[in-house]
């Protein structure tokens, strides 16, 4: 595999030094570029484009021949996991992802295996080793999953959600059940992201978009205690380089000195936060990713620019900052809005290290 040409990414999450601050944008390649939208109709549908390793490698680099971004992230689903599993999932327009048999009781949930990264899963290991491939060394590769807890909502609710009826309904009424559910799904994820260092993934990232709608006690019972556990059972080193691990919990900046204690090297923060505030409590244990808001690159160049340096002042001098949004960017975003935002992230960050 090819010398890496840019490691600042990989660097800052391990709060080595760096010569301005890294960055990369969640869903950086989606349906907000052009090129994006006619791979995805070359490909015929969301997952055929997932499936497919050459397309899934096309769009991957797609924002990186565009903007000069410190990362790379397999293209990819959370649902890859609970697909191979035996789901039924199919994506339907303007609804999202549906599970045509929904994980609603014991039994349902005796019947799931642990898929097998190379076996049902392979055409995500594919991905990950083409796009190593065709990256040859330019930048990072980030590997990714849904949190066991983010996984197990769609599992048990057939889909997207509004009021988690069921899955809420599982976790109250017969919380053994859910564990059980949890146990598989956090055995799964990790046998999933260990495939992915192996084919070549260079760091990770745990995606607990629903985390932030449980109380506090649900959150470490049910989410936070299933990272922890996939944390320990990850591969850290590969290559001859550290694989650092990002967790992110979306609503989850109640948590933050909880999710550190995981053994995680950066926690992803989304913007119902400040850095400054973050790095305050949990900054000398972890590395921060984020953290503006999504929405903020609908505003003109300068107004992003401006919202750039206030996240930077805020964060204040030294690594261990890798820059991003808060969630994922927008579909109606200008790809124009995207690359004012990476430029403005690497003059106006210079100043703050060294």
């Amino acid at each position: 595999m090819s010398e890496l040409k840019n490691d600042r990414f990989l660097r800052a999450l391990l709060k080595q030094p760096v010569d301005y601050t890294p960055v990369w944008m969640m869903r950086q390649a989606g349906r907000y570029l052009p090129e994006y939208r006619a791979t995805r109709t070359k490909a015929g549908s969301f997952m055929d484009l997932c499936k497919n390793p050459e397309l899934a490698c096309e769009v991957t680099l797609q924002p990186l021949d565009r903007f000069p971004l410190d990362a790379a992230i397999l293209f990819s689903d959370i649902l890859t996991v609970p697909d191979a599993m035996g789901l039924g999932l199919s994506f339907t327009q303007g609804e999202g992802p549906v599970f045509s048999k929904p994980v609603r009781s014991a039994q349902d949930v005796a019947r799931l295996g642990v898929p097998d990264p190379e076996g049902e899963l392979r055409y995500v290991m594919d991905a990950v080793r083409t796009i190593r491939r065709e990256l040859d060394g330019r930048v990072p590769l980030i590997g990714f999953s849904g949190s066991p807890w983010t996984l197990a909502t769609y599992m048990v609710e057939g889909g997207g959600s509004k009021e988690y009826s069921y899955v809420k309904k599982m976790l109250y009424d017969a919380p053994q059940v859910m564990h059980s559910l949890l146990e598989t799904v956090a055995r799964a994820v990790t046998a999933y992201l260990n495939a992915q260092v192996a084919a070549g993934a260079q760091a990770l990232m745990i995606f607990d978009t629903w985390g932030g709608i449980l109380t506090p006690r649900d959150y470490r019972n049910f989410s936070l205690h299933y990272m922890a556990q996939i944390v320990a059972g990850l591969t850290r080193e590969a290559q001859g380089r550290k694989v650092p691990v990002i967790l992110f919990t979306k609503g989850g900046g109640a948590w933050l000195e909880d999710m550190a204690a995981t053994g995680c090297d950066a926690l992803g923060l989304d913007w119902t936060i400040t850095i400054g505030e973050a790095r305050r409590r949990v900054g000398s244990k972890v590395a921060l990713q984020g953290n503006m808001d999504p929405s903020v690159l609908y505003a003109s160049p300068q107004r992003i620019r401006e919202e750039v340096a206030a996240i930077l002042a805020d964060y204040g001098k030294g690594s261990g900052h890798v820059f991003n949004l808060g969630h994922g960017i927008h579909q109606h975003v200008e790809p124009e809005h995207a690359a004012a935002f990476v430029a403005a992230v690497h003059e106006l960050s210079r100043p703050y290290h060294g």
